[in-house]
C-alpha cells in the first residue's frame, strides 16, 4: 500500500480535469471502486491515472494498492457482485470522465516541440487541438451584419472558426483528392535545410470558411467566380453551395476529374466547371459577352510546393520565370473581369533555397497593381499551428527564423470600389452556431 500523497501529479499532464469530470471520477471511485489502473514510475511519479488520483483525494481515500511489473504482464481486476445496472455504470462512468476532460493546449504545444508525439496526434489533429480558443465576444451588430466584424485580421484558429470549417468538411468536401500523396514542398536552409516529401493526408487544403466569407463580401448571388490557379474542388464547390457560378483553370487532369466527382456529389445542379488548360489561355474562354465578376484564387506559392514535373506549371519553374508568367496570367484576369468588381488572392511569404524571403506578397500586389487594379485590402489569416512546433525550434535556434503561422488576403479592385460594393448588395450570413446546427438548411 502507498499514501496517495506520495504519489507525484505529472508535469506534462496534457489533460485537464473540469469540475464535473473530477466529481464523476469521485462518485464513481465512491461507487464502485477503482475502474481503471493508476500507473508510476519508480519514482513515484503518475504516468496514467491523473484524475483517478485526483478523484480518489476528494473522496477522501488515503492509500492506493502498488503492483511493481517491468510492463511484459497484464494485470487484471475481477469485480464480482455487481448488478447488471452497476455493471452499465461503472463502463460508463469509466468512459465519460475522459469525455469531460479537456486537453491543455499549451501543454500539447509543449511536447510537440520536446518530443515526437506522432504516433498519438497527426497533423490534422493537432491544427483542430492546438491553439484552438473559443469564439470571442464580437461586436454583435458587426458580427450579424457581416458574419464576423469585417476587421483586416482573420483568426481561423478560433473554436467558432474550427466548428464552422467542420460543418463545411462534413458535406463531403475532400480537396485532397486528385492530389498526389508524393506532392514535395522545399524547407529552405533557415529551417531544416533539405527537401522532403510530405506524408500522404498532409497536403494543403483551401478553407471553405475563408471562401464563403470572400464570396459573400466581395460578390453576389449569380456572380461568375474566376479561378486562375484552381487546384481542389474547394473554391468551386463553396461557390456553387452559394449560389454563385464558377469557373477554374488547372493542368493537371487528374486534379479536374476528382474535382468533377466532387461537384457530381456535392452541386450536381450547379453551375460550376473547370477546364484542363494553362491560365495563360484563359481568355480562351471569354468574350466581351461574358466576363467574370469576382476573381478568386490561391496560386502556387513559387516552388513551396511542386505539384507536377509539366514545365508549364508555376511551382516547377525558377522564381524569375514564375514571376514573369504569373504577372501575365494577372494581367489577363485583369481583361477579363467586368468593370467595377473586386479581385482577391491568397498569398503568402515564400522563401529560397537559402532562406530569403522571394518577396512574393509584394511582387503579387505590385503585379495586380500593374495591370491596372487598384489595391485596396490587405488581410491577415492567422492560421493553425499544426506541425510547425515540430519544425520551428531548430531552425530558430540555427538561423533565427521565425515560424510562420499566417497568409496573406490580398483584395483589389478594378474600377470604382463604391460601385462595386453596390453591385455585392447586402451580406447575409446566419449566427455561426445556427450555421453550424444545419448547415444544409441556412444554405438554402
Amino acid at each position: 500500500m502507498t499514501k496517495l500523497n506520495d504519489l507525484k501529479s505529472d508535469h506534462k499532464n496534457a489533460r485537464k480535469r473540469t469540475d464535473r469530470s473530477a466529481t464523476l471520477i469521485k462518485n464513481s471511485l465512491e461507487k464502485f471502486g477503482a475502474a481503471r489502473s493508476i500507473v508510476i514510475d519508480e519514482e513515484n511519479r503518475i504516468l496514467a491515472g491523473n484524475g483517478t488520483v485526483e478523484g480518489a483525494k476528494k473522496a477522501g481515500l488515503s492509500n492506493v494498492r502498488v503492483i511493481e511489473t517491468d510492463g511484459n504482464e497484464i494485470i487484471a481486476v475481477k469485480r464480482t457482485g455487481l448488478s447488471e445496472d452497476e455493471k452499465v455504470g461503472l463502463a460508463l462512468a469509466d468512459n465519460r470522465s475522459s469525455d469531460l476532460s479537456e486537453w491543455d493546449n499549451d501543454m500539447l504545444q509543449q511536447l510537440s516541440e520536446e518530443h515526437d508525439i506522432s504516433d498519438w496526434f497527426n497533423i490534422k489533429e493537432l491544427n483542430d487541438l492546438v491553439e484552438v480558443e473559443e469564439k470571442p465576444k464580437q461586436s454583435g451588430i458587426l458580427a450579424e451584419r457581416f458574419g464576423i466584424p469585417p476587421f483586416s485580421v482573420l483568426n481561423a484558429r478560433e473554436g467558432w472558426w474550427q466548428k464552422r470549417k467542420k460543418s463545411w468538411l462534413e458535406l463531403g468536401i475532400q480537396s485532397e483528392i486528385g492530389r498526389d500523396d508524393e506532392l514535395t514542398y522545399t524547407i529552405s536552409k533557415g529551417d531544416v535545410g533539405k527537401r522532403i516529401v510530405k506524408a500522404g493526408g498532409a497536403t494543403s487544403i483551401f478553407d471553405p470558411v475563408l471562401a464563403e466569407l470572400v464570396y459573400k463580401w466581395f460578390s453576389n448571388e449569380d456572380s461568375l467566380i474566376l479561378d486562375p490557379f484552381a487546384g481542389g474542388s474547394v473554391r468551386g464547390v463553396v461557390a456553387g453551395l452559394l449560389d454563385r457560378k464558377y469557373f477554374g483553370i488547372d493542368l493537371r487532369k487528374e486534379q479536374i476529374d476528382a474535382n468533377y466527382l466532387q461537384k457530381t456529389s456535392l452541386c450536381p445542379e450547379k453551375d460550376v466547371s473547370w477546364a484542363v488548360d494553362d491560365a495563360l489561355n484563359l481568355s480562351n474562354y471569354f468574350d466581351d459577352e461574358v466576363k467574370a465578376d469576382l476573381i478568386f484564387s490561391c496560386p502556387p506559392y513559387a516552388d513551396l510546393e511542386k505539384y507536377s514535373s509539366d514545365p508549364r506549371d508555376l511551382s516547377a519553374m525558377t522564381y524569375e520565370n514564375f514571376k514573369k508568367t504569373y504577372r501575365t496570367i494577372i494581367a489577363n484576369a485583369y481583361k477579363n473581369l467586368k468593370d467595377n468588381r473586386f479581385a482577391s488572392f491568397l498569398v503568402g511569404e515564400v522563401r529560397d533555397k537559402h532562406g530569403h524571403y522571394y518577396n512574393f506578397v509584394a511582387d503579387t500586389i505590385n503585379a495586380f497593381i500593374d495591370a491596372g487594379f487598384t489595391y485596396y485590402n490587405e488581410i491577415i489569416l492567422v492560421t493553425c499551428v499544426g506541425s510547425l512546433p515540430l519544425r520551428c525550434g531548430n531552425g530558430f535556434k540555427k538561423s533565427r527564423k521565425l515560424g510562420k503561422t499566417h497568409q496573406n488576403l490580398l483584395v483589389f479592385v478594378k474600377g470604382d470600389p463604391v460601385k462595386a460594393t453596390e453591385y455585392c448588395g447586402t451580406c447575409e450570413f446566419a449566427d455561426p452556431e445556427e450555421f453550424n446546427d444545419d448547415l444544409g438548411e441556412v444554405l438554402k
